[in-house]
């Protein structure tokens, strides 16, 4: 691996360096492999759940729509930084430009912040149904499911202009090798010329602000939501819900819950190991395992899913020249059902 250093006081850096995983080649390779396979079932285990919800009559319904743009978000989210870590894996130089680190950057945590107020958003669409059902209908319109959607996409992109502009204001002049595979807050300020402590307070105070904002949140709805379920007489009913939220709050669980060490994190030497840990977790793992959990534990979803895959099937099976024609009545067929 061919680092240059870049140490130039005087200078200002014009590109970082992600030493990512430090291990032997061989070790490299097998991680390079596992993650290419992750981040492939990801995007497709995502994809398949957008297209579940798109072709299905039956999944109509605010809660599978926001399901579908949170899937889409993960497909961002995923794409925010796995593309150039793999990258990095096979590269000698291993460089990102100063304006490629801040849009990295941006982009990761922009979707980090859209996915939790979609979390929020669907522990509020969850109480509304269990909590409110007679008032579902009329206070879940199509048009507010489309606005808390917006809101979401909106809300996480604008919540970190403030930090990115922070950012991009400090002066950078060497060294410039970030111990990490993405340009993650905490490495990128430590290369600053100069202490920047009201730059890093105000991102700091940023970022953990909607994060405990939403998670207090999530966690007051399910806790609704919870004693109205153990109100409920024993029944399918009651396991459906029961089996709903458990869907929902695991999701919350696996992304809230990694998010948190971030911030019990030990500051011995092993910190920048448990950081790469984790961010690594909450930025594949999270959505890798989210198709599975949503797919795996929701009846609807998985009908919808066979129909998906078996028209499909039919499609490969039929042959090319037939392909188009099939693949639009297979959809077609989806919606009036």
């Amino acid at each position: 691996m061919r680092i240059s250093k870049v140490t130039n006081i005087s200078g200002t850096v014009s590109e970082f360096i992600l030493l990512g995983f430090t291990c032997q080649k061989e070790t490299q390779t097998i991680l390079l492999m596992l993650f290419s396979i992750i981040y492939i079932l990801t995007i497709m285990g995502n994809t398949f759940i957008i297209c579940a919800v798109w072709s299905s009559q039956q999944l109509c319904t605010p809660m599978y729509t926001l399901l579908a743009n949170f899937s889409f978000l993960e497909i961002c989210y995923v794409n925010s930084d796995v593309p150039k870590m793999l990258a990095n894996m096979l590269s000698e130089t291993k460089t990102i430009s100063f304006t490629g680190c801040l849009l990295q950057f941006y982009f990761f945590f922009s979707t980090c912040a859209s996915e939790s107020l979609f979390l929020s958003v669907m522990a509020f669409d969850r109480y509304l149904a269990i909590c409110q059902p007679l008032h579902y209908s009329t206070i879940m319109t199509h048009s507010l499911c489309i606005n808390l959607s917006f809101f979401c996409w909106v809300g996480g992109f604008l919540w970190l202009l403030t930090p990115v502009i922070l950012i991009s204001q400090v002066p950078f002049c060497g060294p410039n090798i970030i111990d990490h595979f993405l340009c993650d807050l905490g490495p990128l300020l430590a290369l600053s010329c100069a202490p920047v402590p009201r730059t890093t307070l105000a991102c700091g105070t940023i970022s953990s602000l909607i994060i405990f904002i939403t998670f207090l949140y999530i966690l007051g709805s399910y806790s609704h939501v919870l004693r109205a379920v153990l109100h409920v007489p024993s029944g399918s009913g009651r396991n459906k819900a029961f089996s709903t939220c458990a869907s929902h709050f695991t999701v919350v669980s696996l992304f809230y819950g990694s998010v948190m060490v971030m911030y019990v994190s030990p500051g011995s030497g092993i910190q920048s190991r448990m950081q790469k840990f984790v961010t690594l977790f909450y930025s594949m793992a999270t959505p890798f395992f989210n198709p599975l959990i949503y797919s795996l534990r929701n009846k609807d979803m998985k009908e919808a899913l066979k129909k998906l895959l078996g028209g499909l099937s039919q499609i490969f099976l039929k042959g090319p020249r037939n392909e188009n024609n099939l693949f639009h009545k297979f959809f077609a067929k989806q919606r009036i059902m």
